[in-house]
């Protein structure tokens, strides 16, 4: 039995051995085919990546041009149909510029996408230059293309074929008349109308409708009137004597409510009856019993008309009638004269509501009037901005100076023409020993640097020989330290090239100050520019400043700037 045990074992290890041998073995050939595999992905990616590269081309046509002529730049790219191909957008062909983006030509080649792109490029300057690398996104994956160079040439003129000619004298040409007067012969009618509907419909003294008429007659004289227009009705003629009654009792019933007793009209006829009796026993009344049971008895008549469907002869009912006409005469006797004091208090009533009615009328024309400013200061602003409207109905000096007539003059010798919203007034000139020499200068300006516009032209002539180049660049920093000289502090300056539409090349320095107030101590933020040309020993500088937070004074500094023309001294 132990034999056997230890012999079990032994086999058992055995077995453990020989799978641990082939576990090791199966390691190293796992290892191995996977060394095997990431070589050959390697080399697959490596062909793909080099495969992918050549799937995108750029050209450009022509390859030297002049000044301002168009390029075509052409990227070509091959890619599969659900590939998503993004090409470059924007100004990323510096220094050229993209004048135009040509639409995508795709067209299908052996199940792939084959993609045209062009764009439409231009540079305004001389030169050789480099359009950069760009950038085309294919799926994932970024793709460059080629960098390609640039010739742009300026543009030659034979001066002896362009024939010469004298400067033309200036002709005074006639100022087009203004169209002022309409709009505010527009203007007058409108407010006329509006005149009128507020008179037509406010303060117009409107006729007054019958009713109204009846309404203003003295009590008395209303039930007079009211018995007549019951001798005008049918209800006799139609036997309808409970509407006739209705209207009967309820004429003597309102006058005695208005002269007697203010409740009248909603008291029983026993309640009126008891209160004429103690007006007359009171002393406050002077009727008598006779009257008082005359009237009694008709009321008590229509009440059995009305609600016990009595029905009286009609001989009777105009007996009635002439009694009420002849009891609301001696009702009107038998009143009290009315006091000094008590028509003075009538009197008084009567200019209070007419007072009441003009103070309304005052008030609804007032009312209409602010809603219609309101409502058109409201209209224009949503039209042309709340800004613009406040500016014109309050006033704004550069509004009015962009919106003016302009000045197109030219100023120094040779001259700079340029565009301003005033004339330029000459400073005296004055001679500098600054740059590489002594110079001459001829200064023009409008307003100054404390003022929200700032405009100064000025041109200098070095004593020094013609072959001496003068440096733009000093010439613009002896213009900041100009404007640091009058407390301009935190000077923000950028430069650039600074082209005229007649193709003058100059220098171009910009950007924000803080420049001083007319109040000590105190600073408002402002833009300037400097512009600097030279021409052999001629230096000519343009200085432009103003509010940074005007936005009026920044449409007429580029309207400046954009005028801004130079013509070389012969």
């Amino acid at each position: 039995m132990s034999q056997n045990y230890w012999a079990i074992l032994n086999a058992e290890r055995n077995d453990l051995r020989f799978m641990n041998y082939d576990f090791r073995h199966i390691t190293y050939n796992t290892s191995r085919f996977k060394l095997r595999a990431s070589s050959v992905l390697s080399i697959c990616f490596f062909l793909i990546s080099v495969f992918s590269f050549a799937q995108v081309n750029s050209s450009i046509d022509p390859a030297k041009i002049k000044i301002g002529e168009q390029i075509t730049y052409k990227v070509e790219v091959e890619a599969d149909t659900t590939d998503f191909v993004v090409f470059p957008e924007g100004q990323t062909f510096s220094p050229l510029e993209m004048i135009e983006s040509y639409k995508i030509d795709t067209t299908l080649k052996n199940a792939k996408y084959n993609l045209i792109k062009k764009y439409g490029l231009t540079q305004f300057d001389s030169g050789s230059y480099t359009i950069p690398r760009q950038k085309i996104i294919i799926g994932t994956k970024e793709y460059f293309t080629d960098s390609l160079r640039v010739e742009v040439n300026n543009i030659l003129v034979d001066s002896t074929k362009q024939g010469l000619y004298d400067i033309k004298p200036f002709i005074e040409v006639e100022k087009s008349p203004s169209d002022w007067w309409k709009t505010a012969l527009i203007i007058l009618a409108i407010l006329a109308l509006i005149a009128f509907l507020m008179y037509w419909f406010i303060w117009r003294k409107k006729p007054l409708s019958e009713e109204e008429e009846i309404a203003l007659l003295p009590p008395y004289q209303r039930a007079k009137l009211a018995l007549k227009k019951l001798d005008e009705t049918d209800y006799l003629q139609q036997s309808e004597l409970k509407g006739y009654y209705s209207e009967l009792t309820f004429i003597i019933r309102r006058y005695l409510d208005e002269q007697v007793y203010d409740r009248a009209l909603e008291s029983t006829t026993d309640e009126l009856v008891h209160r004429l009796n103690l007006l007359k026993d009171g002393n406050q009344i002077e009727l008598s019993k006779e009257d008082i049971r005359n009237i009694e008895t008709i009321l008590k008549r229509a009440d059995l008309v009305k609600f016990a469907k009595s029905a009286p002869d009609i001989e009777l009912a105009k007996i009635d009638r002439n009694t009420i006409d002849l009891e609301i005469d001696h009702v009107e006797q038998a009143l009290p004269e009315p006091t000094e004091e008590e028509k003075l208090l009538d009197q008084q009533y009567k200019e209070e509501q007419a007072r009441k009615k003009k103070r309304r009328k005052i008030i609804i024309t007032v009312a209409l009037s602010l809603f219609l400013l309101l409502a058109t200061f409201v209209g224009f602003s949503i039209k042309y901005g709340f800004d613009y409207v406040k500016d014109t109905i309050i006033g704004n000096d550069n509004k009015e100076l962009l919106e003016g007539d302009w000045v197109t003059s030219e100023y120094g010798v040779p001259p700079i023409y340029i565009s301003t919203p005033a004339v330029l007034e000459r400073v005296e000139s004055k001679t500098t020993d600054s740059l590489t020499g002594t110079a001459k200068t001829t200064m023009f300006s409008y307003g100054n640097l404390l003022g929200s516009l700032n405009i100064v032209v000025s041109t200098s002539k070095f004593n020094v020989a013609d072959t001496t180049k003068i440096d733009l660049n000093l010439a613009i920093n002896g213009g900041l330290e100009m404007l640091e000289k009058n407390n301009v502090r935190d000077i923000l300056v950028k430069r650039e090239q600074f082209i005229t539409p007649n193709a003058a090349e100059g220098l171009k320095v910009f950007g924000s100050a803080s420049f001083p107030t007319p109040l000590s101590n105190q600073y408002r933020k402002g833009n300037y520019v400097l512009l600097a040309f030279t021409a052999q020993n001629i230096l000519q500088q343009i200085i432009l400043v103003w509010d940074a937070e005007d936005h009026y004074a920044d449409a007429i500094m580029e309207r400046v700037l954009n005028s801004v023309e130079l013509k070389k001294e012969e």
